[in-house]
């Protein structure tokens, strides 16, 4: 990690010590005008960050392929919870065991590993296998298990769960740590290093006519070696080169996504007066919605200079699209919970469910959050 990245960490640190603390001083004054309700949930919710920070601090130190392994357990901790509350039969659990041991092992690993051996291209849009696999060859072969298993009793029904808890805690999650594969554009090199690098890519010095005011290499193209220059060979398990700017990428989508969710439950209390869907949660209002994808638009415009984006507008436009995205998460999986009438998926967070009740929001948007950041870093 470079100084930036580790201030950007140090910062969100600060952040939830001061949370914490806020915290705190309301549970000792019951008098302060507080709702008790409001104070518990963000007790809660902070409990988990903490958790959740620690986990990444300690993945990060460790590198990429920490990062993909917290994440896969994450996933399958998350799938674990969702299929704990979706009827299936006893003849699923051979579709199952194939689930867990190979089919998301198998997606995270083309994560894990070199890209460059999990890449194609279809025309102008570049696709890793690991964005095919699940939707594009699984789907096809899990009816097919599930089929030979000799139960056609709610069959439609129990393969459309299990595909939509596929996709939502397997394939949505692995594309959080897969933004640090992502190519993103590296930033201006003065003249200097500009010459330092074409010389050792095999340019001779001579080639150089003039550096322009800007530090712009201008070159004699004529005079180039017409054999272009070798580049080193990349192996199947050599280690992907991630800079501060992924990680910081990484932690700034956590972190616009986990508060996104905070302010639009603070603009939903602020104004309860038009209730998104009561029956599937109560909490969000679409004053709230659109208040809090604002409030977190603008928290991304002024997290801008930790971010890889070289226009100030394009992390806001991401952080807007995230926030929504959240909302579309947090809406679906409580509409799951209402369904299965259960008021968490787990017990792993005391009072506040399980790990998937955690990371909805981070699921739904981590896919649109990946591609918008591969169209603007083109």
């Amino acid at each position: 990690m470079d100084a930036l990245t580790i201030c950007f960490l140090c910062g969100v640190m600060l952040l939830l010590l001061a949370a914490t603390l806020s915290v705190f001083v309301l549970r000792r004054y019951i008098d302060s005008g507080v709702d008790p309700a409001i104070v518990d949930t963000f007790r809660s919710r902070i409990r988990a960050w903490w958790v959740l920070f620690g986990s990444l601090v300690c993945a990060f130190w460790f590198g990429h392929l920490a990062t993909t392994v917290l994440f896969f357990i994450l996933s399958i901790c998350a799938l674990r919870e969702y299929i704990t509350l979706t009827p299936k039969s006893p003849v699923d659990h051979r579709t199952l065991f194939w689930i867990y041991v190979f089919f998301t092992p198998l997606q995270f690993i083309m994560v894990g590993v070199n890209p460059e051996w999990f890449h194609v291209g279809f025309g102008l849009l570049p696709y890793q296998i690991f964005s095919l696999l699940l939707p594009g060859y699984v789907f096809l072969v899990l009816p097919g298990f599930m089929a030979v298993s000799g139960d056609p009793k709610r069959f439609l029904e129990r393969i459309a769960k299990l595909q939509l808890g596929l996709i939502v805690c397997v394939y949505c999650l692995s594309y959080v740590p897969a933004l640090l594969t992502l190519d993103l554009p590296q930033p201006i090199l003065p003249a200097e290093s500009a010459t330092a690098e074409m010389l050792e890519h095999g340019l001779e010095k001579p080639l150089i006519e003039t550096l322009a005011p800007q530090d712009t290499v201008v070159v004699n193209l004529t005079s180039v070696p017409d054999e272009s220059p070798t580049l080193p060979q990349t192996s199947f398990l050599s280690t992907l080169t991630v800079s501060g700017r992924h990680w910081r990428l990484l932690f700034f989508f956590i972190v616009i996504v986990q508060l996104g969710d905070v302010f639009q439950y603070l603009w939903s209390q602020a104004s309860a007066r038009h209730v998104v869907a009561p029956n599937i949660n109560a909490t969000r209002t679409w004053e709230g919605v659109f208040g809090g994808a604002t409030t977190t638009a603008l928290l991304g415009v002024s997290l801008w200079y930790f971010t890889p984006f070289p226009k100030w507008w394009e992390p806001g436009l991401i952080a807007l699209v995230a926030s929504l995205m959240g909302f579309v998460g947090n809406m679906t999986m409580s509409a799951i919970k209402r369904d299965r009438g259960v008021g968490g998926y787990g017990s792993l967070i005391s009072g506040h469910g399980g790990i998937l009740d955690r990371i909805d929001s981070l699921c739904f948007a981590a896919p649109v959050f990946y591609h918008l950041v591969w169209a603007f870093s083109r």
